[in-house]
């Protein structure tokens, strides 16, 4: 997503995550469970939060069933959060009211692979 409509679902993500998710699972935080408050300017926060708010509107809703909610917090909220809050993870070095930039990591513009490797084999004769 970009523009307009990135800006649009970052809005409705962070009332879900400020209004919802953090009043409900947000814990204590420490150096072995980290969080950002501007979690919005770490990508990969915003792209795991994204598919957990995503999963929970599909879950929780009318219509998912007696075993959505339960489902969600099984397969969605423990793993994402998890992730989330892992030492290593996305929030490493933010600390309460302190958020820090992380450096993206460097891609280099050749292709990893190599080059491509040709036109494809010609089909093999009929039997």
């Amino acid at each position: 997503m970009e523009g307009p409509e990135y800006g649009h679902t970052l809005r409705q993500l962070t009332l879900w995550a400020h209004h919802v998710l953090l009043p409900v699972y947000g814990r204590e935080v420490t150096s072995t469970a980290p969080w950002c408050s501007r979690w919005w300017e770490h990508p990969e926060a915003v792209a795991q939060l994204h598919g957990l708010w995503l999963a929970w509107g599909e879950l929780t809703g009318p219509g998912s069933g007696m075993c959505g909610p339960a489902n969600w917090h099984r397969d969605y909220l423990g793993p994402v959060m998890g992730a989330l809050r892992d030492p290593m993870g996305p929030f490493a070095g933010c600390k309460p009211g302190g958020h820090r930039p992380k450096e993206k990591p460097p891609v280099d513009a050749m292709d990893p692979f190599g080059p491509p490797p040709g036109p494809p084999p010609p089909p093999p004769p009929p039997v």
